[in-house]
């Protein structure tokens, strides 16, 4: 292969390789309000509240 496809390859491969490492840093981040997070762990208590009771009654 000449020079000029093994740079097309080494190309290729490290755009790709970009691509993967952006969504790599970036999938973890989801920024929630502190007020969304106060309601979700409310929700959270709520439902493991009726799940006790309801393993209570069982």
């Amino acid at each position: 292969m000449s020079l000029i496809g093994w740079i097309f390859v080494v190309l290729a491969v490290l755009t790709f390789a970009g691509a993967l490492y952006k969504v790599y840093i970036t999938a973890y981040k989801m920024p929630i309000s502190k007020e969304k997070m106060k309601r979700i762990k409310a929700r959270q208590a709520e439902v493991e509240a009726q799940e006790a009771r309801e393993k209570e009654q069982d």
